[in-house]
């Protein structure tokens, strides 16, 4: 008889048709240099599950002071924790000591979201190579780069420029965040300290999206996979932007700030992008005609684009509702692909023109024209035989130059050399006599 399997309890049962739950996904957030390690600090003040936070600088009390769990010095030893003092190569530097460390900070990570300030030294110069560690470890490298102020000069525009080049080769998806816009949002009474607040908020905002598209169930998921299908390996500059409203003309509020959100550049992100995940949370009274209404003007706007939807309900949202927008626009490996930059072309146009000399200046043609070819006295009868049978003038005289009556100097000890001759010419005899051409 064929032996029967043991038969299992109703307990065990129930376990064996429950699915094995999901793993949650772990994003890990670097603040590199001054700027990106208060940002940090300023996400880390409102800690979310499954997140954890990071700083690195080549500064140490500035490191110090920051109230983020974990911290690296970079180059401690190199630096002696004083700072680069504006120069990317000595970032650059720093971070590639401490390698080791680096990965440290990204193993085991699902997402690192590394947050940097462009134009200063430890930003621009250890971003990429903190980036490129993290990609070597497997993690979906996210990065916000905060770009200066105009005022801050033009020799950190010019780096923040060229440091952003650096980090679209390292990073999955760079998000850029120019402190210029922040005007937008602000008057003249505003204080340095909001402004940059203001700044801190909108990248704390980004990321909070991003972890309520993963850790969230919806009823129209967009998981990991997904974020990953959209922005992994475009090396691209991406758009990253939230909005929240309530009420009843919550939809067309949320539609309202994503219009004139600044990261958006009034809609024109949304209208180049390539790939656009949305995300929409809303409490159990979200309705369908309003998630139909909301994707309806965003596919208006971005209708060149795959466009993922995620939808999920959150009771503790109430009334809200919540918009996150990933925007990506092609990378540089898809079509059309693009052509290596110049060092000119990594600059901002409006950069430029502020410029008080160009940075390159094209080279005048050269006037150098090279000797005519040397011609037997055969050649030259006939290049001016041709000239006269095709109506052109003759520039041969039609005498013939002869000795001139000057006075014979003696060879002396040369008398009795051999002439030079060369081709058939005595090179003794001068060339305008050898060649018949009429002295005026």
């Amino acid at each position: 008889m064929t032996p029967h399997p043991p038969a299992l309890n109703t307990s065990e049962a129930a376990a064996a048709a429950v699915p094995a739950p999901t793993p949650a996904v772990t994003i890990r957030v670097l603040g590199v240099g001054d700027a990106g390690c208060n940002v940090a600090a300023h996400l880390a003040r409102d800690p979310l599950p499954h997140v954890s936070f990071a700083g690195l600088n080549t500064n140490a009390r500035a490191l110090a002071q920051t109230v983020l769990p974990t911290q690296l010095s970079l180059g401690a030893r190199m630096m002696r924790g004083l700072g680069t003092g504006g120069d990317p190569e000595r970032g650059r530097a720093a971070a590639e000591v401490d390698m080791a460390g680096i990965r440290g900070l990204c193993e085991g990570a699902d997402i690192v979201f590394l947050v940097v300030g462009l134009g200063g030294g430890t930003g621009t110069g250890a971003g990429p190579v903190v980036a490129r560690a993290a990609r070597e470890q497997g993690a979906l490298v996210l990065v916000a780069a905060i770009l200066p102020f105009a005022c801050e000069g033009q020799r950190r525009q010019r780096q923040a420029q060229i440091g952003l080049h650096d980090l679209k080769k390292a990073a999955d998806v760079v998000i850029c965040v120019p402190n210029q816009n922040v005007f937008k949002l602000i008057d003249d009474g505003t204080s340095l300290l909001h402004a940059f607040a203001l700044t801190n908020e909108l990248v704390a905002q980004g990321l909070r999206g991003i972890w309520r598209l993963l850790s969230k169930p919806g009823l129209l998921n967009a998981d990991f996979a997904d974020l990953c299908a959209l922005t992994q390996g475009k090396h691209a500059e991406s758009a990253l932007a939230t909005a929240e409203a309530s009420g009843e003309n919550r939809v067309q509020a949320a539609l309202d700030q994503i219009r004139s959100h600044p990261l958006l550049e009034s809609g024109q992100a949304l209208s180049n992008a390539a790939g656009v995940l949305v995300s929409l949370s809303g409490g159990p009274g979200l309705a369908m005609s309003e998630v139909h209404r909301l994707m309806e003007e965003i596919n208006q706007q971005a209708e060149n684009a795959h466009v993922v939807l995620a939808a999920s309900l959150d009771d503790t949202l109430g009334d809200r509702l919540q918009v996150t927008l990933i925007a990506s626009r092609p990378g540089a490996g898809e079509p059309p692909a693009a052509a290596a930059p110049s060092e000119e072309s990594l600059i901002a146009p409006e950069i430029q023109s502020q410029l008080v000399e160009p940075l390159s200046s094209p080279r005048p043609a050269s006037r150098f024209l090279p000797p005519p070819p040397e011609l037997t006295a055969e050649q030259t009868e006939q290049l001016w035989t041709q000239q006269e049978g095709c109506g052109g003038r003759r520039l041969k005289s039609r005498f013939r130059q002869g000795q001139l009556p000057l006075e014979i100097v003696s060879k002396g000890r040369f008398e009795k050399s051999e002439p030079t001759i060369h081709r058939g010419e005595d090179l003794d005899v001068p060339t305008y006599v050898r060649r018949g051409v009429a002295l005026n």
